[in-house]
C-alpha cells in the first residue's frame, strides 16, 4: 500500500505534471512518453489499469476516441462514442476533450481530480499538435502538388498538336495518381463523346451524355464501375471544361499503391480536377491553333482557285467584225461558279456563251473548270447545235456529282449576216433589246447540262439588226434580293436595257452593277453575278 499523500507532496506531484505535460508543446516526439509515463503514475496509485483516449471528431475512420497511452492491460486502438463490447467490461470517464478507459474498482473515480485533468489537458494539447502537423504537411503536400500541377501545366502546353497533347495529358494524369489504367474523351459539336487517347487498355469509343450518367461519375456517387473502362475497379472522373462548359472527360481508373489497387481519396479528384483545368486551357488552344492552320489552308487553297478561275475569264474583249462586245463578272465569293466565255469559230463566226453551276465556292469553281475545258475542245470541232450539247450534257453528268448540275446559254454569231443561232439549257432567258426598244427573249430550249445522261436539246436563232443588244445574264442579277426580301427581277433588268440600249457598253454594265448594289441596300451579295453584252454596230460603225 502506498503511504497517503499530504497536501504538500499532492502539489509538488501536479507541479511536475503541468511542467512535463507542458513539454507537450515543445517536443511532439514525447508525447506519448510524458502521458503513458503520467498515466502509469495515476494507475499504480489506484492499482488498476488503465487507458487515456483523444476524441477525433475528424478521424477519417469517423467519429470516436483514438488511443494515445495504456497502462497494465491491452486496449483497443480505437472506442466508439457508445460503451459497447469492445470496452472489455471496463468503464468509461468522460474528460474535457478526452476519455479514460480503466478497470473496474470499488474506489470512486473523481472525474474532478486534478491529476486527470492534467492528462485530459495533455490528451487535448496532443491532438491540437497533431492537427496542426496535419495542416502543415497538407499545406506542404499542397505546395508539392500545385509545383507538380505547374511543371505538367508548361509540360502539355508546350505543344500544339492536338493528338500529341491528349496523349500527353492523358499520360501525365495516369502518372500524377499513380492510376493503372486511363482514358481521355472530347465532346464533338454533335454533343457526343470522343475516345481520343487510352492508356493500359480498353475505353469506351464513343457515347452521349443520355448512354452514360456523368454527373453521377464527376461526383463519385456511382457504386458500381463505369463501362468506360472496362474491367477498371474504382474510377475517378472530372470534366474538362472552360468557363464551365463541356469540352471532354479524364478517366483514372485502379489507383496503385503498396499494398494493391484500391479507390482514390478525395485529395486526388481535387488534384486531378485542377489539372483538367490546365489541360482544358492547352486542349483548347490546340484547338484553335488546328483551325487557325486550317483556315490558312483554305484561304491559300481558295487564292489559288480565284487565280486559276481568273485565267479562265477572258482578260481582253475580243474583236468581233460588225459588234461590240463586254463581259463582266463578280462572284459572291473569293471563286464563284459563273462562266463566260468568246470563242471563235470556222467561217468567222464567234460562239459565247453564260453559265451557272448550281452553289458557290471552290466546289462550283471546279465544275467551272470542268466546263471550260470541254467546251474549248467541242467548239473546236463541233458548230453550236444539238449534238454539241449532248455531248457537253453527257460529260458534266459522268464528271459531276448528283446534287450538281449547270444552266448554260451559248449562242453563236454569224458578223457577216448578224444571225444568232443560241441553245438554253434551263438558263435564265436571254434578252435581244431592238433598235427600236421592243424586247425578245430567248427562252430554255432544253435542261440544264448534268441532270439525266440522255436530253434533247432543240436550236433556235434570230437575226440582229443594227444596234440591237443582246443581254446574257446569271440569275444573281435578277434574284438580288432587297432588305425586304424582294427580288430584283427581269422586268427591272429589261427596263434598264431598254432606257439605255443606246449607251456604251460599259456604261450599261455600270449602270446594272449600281442598280443591283442600290436595290440590295447593303445586304450581302447572294449569288455569283454574272453580265455579257454584244450589240450590232450601226452600218457607219462596221
Amino acid at each position: 500500500m502506498s503511504s497517503p499523500r499530504t497536501p504538500a507532496l499532492l502539489a509538488a506531484e501536479v507541479g511536475q505534471n503541468w511542467q512535463e505535460l507542458f513539454s507537450l508543446s515543445k517536443r511532439a516526439v514525447d508525447d506519448r512518453r510524458v502521458l503513458t509515463r503520467q498515466l502509469e503514475a495515476w494507475c499504480r496509485q489506484r492499482s488498476l489499469a488503465a487507458a487515456l483516449y483523444s476524441q477525433s471528431d475528424d478521424s477519417p475512420e469517423g467519429a470516436g476516441h483514438r488511443l494515445l497511452a495504456g497502462w497494465g492491460s491491452d486496449f483497443p486502438s480505437r472506442l466508439g462514442l457508445q460503451a459497447s463490447a469492445e470496452d472489455g467490461g471496463r468503464q468509461r470517464l468522460l474528460l474535457p476533450g478526452a476519455l479514460v478507459l480503466h478497470d473496474v474498482c470499488e474506489a470512486v473515480i473523481d472525474a474532478a481530480d486534478p491529476e486527470l485533468l492534467l492528462l485530459a489537458a495533455g490528451a487535448r494539447i496532443s491532438s491540437l499538435k497533431e492537427q496542426i502537423q496535419e495542416q502543415r504537411f497538407q499545406a506542404k503536400f499542397r505546395g508539392v502538388e500545385l509545383e507538380a500541377l505547374y511543371d505538367v501545366g508548361l509540360a502539355i502546353a508546350s505543344t500544339l498538336d492536338l493528338e500529341e497533347l491528349c496523349d500527353e495529358a492523358l499520360l501525365r494524369a495516369v502518372s500524377l495518381l499513380d492510376a493503372r489504367r486511363g482514358a481521355l474523351y472530347l465532346l464533338d459539336e454533335d454533343g457526343l463523346y470522343h475516345l481520343t487517347s487510352r492508356f493500359g487498355g480498353a475505353a469506351l469509343d464513343t457515347f452521349s451524355p443520355q448512354e452514360i450518367d456523368i454527373e453521377g461519375l464527376t461526383r463519385g456517387d456511382l457504386d458500381c464501375p463505369s463501362k468506360l473502362v472496362p474491367g477498371g475497379c474504382h474510377l475517378l472522373v472530372v470534366p474538362v471544361e472552360i468557363d464551365g462548359n463541356p469540352r471532354g472527360l479524364l478517366v483514372v481508373a485502379d489507383k496503385e499503391s503498396r499494398t494493391g489497387v484500391g479507390p482514390f481519396p478525395n485529395t486526388d479528384r481535387r488534384t486531378l480536377a485542377l489539372f483538367a483545368n490546365q489541360a482544358a486551357i492547352a486542349i483548347e488552344n490546340a484547338k484553335l491553333h488546328k483551325l487557325a492552320l486550317e483556315k490558312e489552308r483554305l484561304e491559300r487553297e481558295m487564292e489559288l482557285a480565284a487565280e486559276i478561275q481568273n485565267q479562265l475569264l477572258p482578260k481582253v474583249m475580243p474583236s468581233v467584225p460588225g459588234f461590240e462586245v463586254m463581259g463582266w463578272n463578280r462572284p459572291a465569293r473569293q471563286v464563284g461558279g459563273d462562266y463566260f466565255d468568246f470563242q471563235a469559230q470556222d467561217e468567222g463566226r464567234w460562239g459565247l456563251v453564260v453559265g451557272d453551276v448550281t452553289g458557290k465556292g471552290l466546289p462550283a469553281a471546279l465544275l467551272v473548270s470542268t466546263l471550260h475545258s470541254a467546251l474549248r475542245l467541242l467548239l473546236d470541232r463541233m458548230e453550236v447545235g444539238p449534238a454539241l450539247v449532248d455531248r457537253l450534257n453527257r460529260h458534266i453528268y459522268e464528271s459531276s456529282g448528283s446534287n450538281k448540275f449547270i444552266t448554260m446559254l451559248i449562242a453563236s454569231i454569224d458578223p457577216a449576216s448578224g444571225q444568232l443561232t443560241y441553245l438554253n439549257a434551263g438558263h435564265n432567258p436571254g434578252l435581244v433589246v431592238r433598235h427600236d426598244g421592243g424586247v425578245e427573249q430567248l427562252h430554255s430550249s432544253g435542261m440544264p447540262l448534268g441532270l439525266m445522261s440522255s436530253v434533247v436539246y432543240r436550236k433556235d436563232s434570230l437575226e440582229l439588226g443594227q444596234q440591237d443588244l443582246v443581254c446574257l445574264y446569271s440569275d444573281g442579277i435578277t434574284e438580288c434580293e432587297s432588305p425586304q426580301e424582294e427580288e430584283f427581277g427581269l422586268q427591272r433588268l429589261i427596263d434598264l436595257l431598254t432606257e439605255r440600249r443606246r449607251e456604251p457598253l460599259p456604261d450599261i454594265v455600270g449602270a446594272i452593277d449600281r442598280a443591283v448594289v442600290d436595290f440590295a441596300q447593303g445586304q450581302p451579295q447572294g449569288d455569283d453575278q454574272t453580265v455579257v453584252l454584244l450589240r450590232r454596230c450601226a452600218a457607219a460603225d462596221s
